[in-house]
C-alpha cells in the first residue's frame, strides 16, 4: 500500500509551499465537448474521468493536490480540419521535445498516486506501466476498484458492484502514454502548454479524433520527470493524478497486467 508523502518535493517545493496561491498550477484541459451519454452509464465518475471517452471544460485543481498553478491562456492556433494547436516559441519547442524524449527513454515505471475526482473524493494507490499497450491502477483498501490495460483494451473492474467495463485503449487519453514511441507531434495535437513555477504543463488530444478526450500532462522541469497528470470527461468531471516514490526502469513481471475476469 503506498502512502503518498505529503511533504514530498515537486520542483524543488514542498507540497506545503507549493499550496500557496501564486504557485497553484491550473490543470487547463480545453477541447470541445462531445456528446457521449450512454456510452458509460454503469461507471463510477472516477473511471468516467480517468478513461474520458469525451472532454469538457475543465476543473480548477484543488489547494490540495499539491500541483502548482497558472491560469495564463497560451495563444492556439486553428487548423481547417482539426483541433487548434498552441503556438510553441522556440524554447518551448525545444523542451516539447525534450519531454517527447522522457517519455520515451523508460518503458516501465511504478509509482504511488493520489486520485482527485470532480467530486473531490480522494483515494490513493500504486500504478505500473509497461509500454507498449499495458497499466495496472489498484486503489488502495477499501476501494474495490481496479483498472487493467492489455491487449489493446482497458478493463475496469468493480468486485463491490460485481461489474466488469472493457473499453479499447485507443478510445482513451491514457492510451497516447502507452504506446510504444510516443510521439506529441505525429497524430497528437498540443492544445495547451505552460511553463509556470518550474513545472510545465501540457495537453493533447488525438488529431483525428479530439472529441475522444484529452490529457494533460504535468512535469518537473528540473530535472525533468513526469510528476502528475489530468483528464476530463465530456461533463467537465475532471480527475487528477499526482506521483510519488517514482520508480522508473523498474522490470514488471506480465503477470500484472493480467486482464481481470467478469465473476459468474
Amino acid at each position: 500500500m503506498c502512502k503518498p508523502r505529503l511533504l514530498e518535493r515537486l520542483s524543488g517545493q514542498t507540497v506545503k509551499d507549493v499550496n500557496r496561491v501564486d504557485n497553484i498550477f491550473l490543470f487547463c484541459v480545453r477541447n470541445p465537448a462531445l456528446a457521449v451519454a450512454g456510452r458509460l452509464p454503469l461507471l463510477p465518475v472516477v473511471l468516467c474521468a480517468i478513461l474520458a471517452l469525451g472532454s469538457g471544460q475543465a476543473l480548477a485543481a484543488g489547494a490540495d493536490d499539491g500541483i502548482a498553478v497558472s491560469s495564463v491562456d497560451s495563444p492556439a492556433m486553428a487548423t481547417p480540419t482539426g483541433p487548434a494547436s498552441v503556438v510553441l516559441s522556440p524554447q518551448d519547442r525545444a523542451l516539447l521535445d525534450k519531454i517527447e524524449q522522457e517519455l520515451n527513454r523508460q518503458s516501465t515505471f511504478q509509482a504511488c498516486i493520489r486520485q482527485v475526482d470532480a467530486a473531490g473524493k480522494i483515494e490513493t494507490g500504486t500504478v505500473w506501466m509497461k509500454r507498449p499497450g499495458r497499466m495496472r491502477l489498484v486503489y488502495d483498501p477499501p476501494s474495490p476498484l481496479l483498472l487493467v490495460a492489455a491487449e489493446g483494451k482497458v478493463v475496469f473492474r468493480d468486485n463491490q458492484l460485481d461489474q466488469t467495463t472493457v473499453i479499447p485503449i485507443d478510445r482513451t487519453p491514457l492510451g497516447l502514454l502507452l504506446r510504444a514511441h510516443i510521439s506529441l507531434t505525429d497524430d497528437v495535437t498540443v492544445t495547451d502548454f505552460i511553463r509556470d513555477s518550474g513545472l510545465v504543463q501540457v495537453t493533447l488530444v488525438r488529431t483525428s479524433a479530439p472529441g475522444d478526450g484529452s490529457l494533460t500532462l504535468v512535469f518537473r522541469e528540473k530535472p525533468l520527470a513526469l510528476v502528475a497528470w489530468s483528464v476530463t470527461d465530456a461533463q467537465a468531471r475532471q480527475t487528477r493524478v499526482t506521483l510519488s516514490d517514482i520508480h522508473a526502469g523498474v522490470k514488471l513481471a506480465d503477470s500484472l497486467f493480467v486482464l481481470p475476469q467478469e465473476q459468474d
